[in-house]
């Protein structure tokens, strides 16, 4: 396995916590305290309802905004937020990340991984086969976000394998698990 992400499985392209898991920083002086720590996971789709909060403007309301303004628990006050899934997508490559649990699944090969975070957060054991439930209660959410997102402007150009445990500079073995990038 490639050290860049040690300890955990997956890097840039993939949707396994060595791809998506990334530190957040957050600096305000006066506002937020040094040292504040906030463990609930956060999204990339944060940033914009937390820059406008900060800058006291108003979000757009004639779209939907995917994002939780993050600054009430940053300041204190909440704490933390109410659990909400998060969401991944790449073409027909998709993830969700909800209490803990997180389901990827894959068109090319058609493959679904499950993993308790809480339990295994670095993805060592897919229990797909051995928690049906749970697989069928996740791809259900990641069925009906997908249904509710409006299709590509264009489609993709490039499509090929990636390696979950390897990057591109490594050779690929038979036995490597792989998955489609889209771009």
């Amino acid at each position: 396995m490639p050290e860049v992400n040690k300890p955990y499985r997956g890097w840039k392209l993939t949707f396994f916590q060595g791809g998506v898991r990334v530190p957040f920083v957050a600096k305000w002086p006066g506002h937020i305290a040094p040292g504040t720590q906030y463990e609930p996971p956060v999204s990339n789709i944060d940033i914009l309802p937390t820059v406008v909060a900060a800058a006291g403007a108003s979000l757009p309301t004639d779209r939907p905004i995917d994002g939780v303004n993050l600054l009430p628990f940053l300041t204190g006050s909440p704490t933390a937020q109410a659990p909400r899934p998060l969401f991944w997508r790449d073409g027909p490559y998709r993830a969700v990340l909800d209490k803990g649990f997180k389901l990827i699944v894959s068109e090319r090969p058609h493959r679904s991984w499950l993993f308790d975070l809480n339990r295994d957060p670095t993805e060592k054991v897919d229990l797909a086969a051995k928690q049906p439930e749970k697989l069928a209660e996740l791809a259900a959410l990641l069925a009906a976000h997908h249904a509710e997102m409006p299709p590509p402007l264009w489609p993709s150009f490039i499509e090929f394998p990636i390696l979950i445990d390897k990057t591109l500079d490594q050779k690929a073995q038979p036995t490597d698990e792989y998955t489609y990038w889209y771009n």
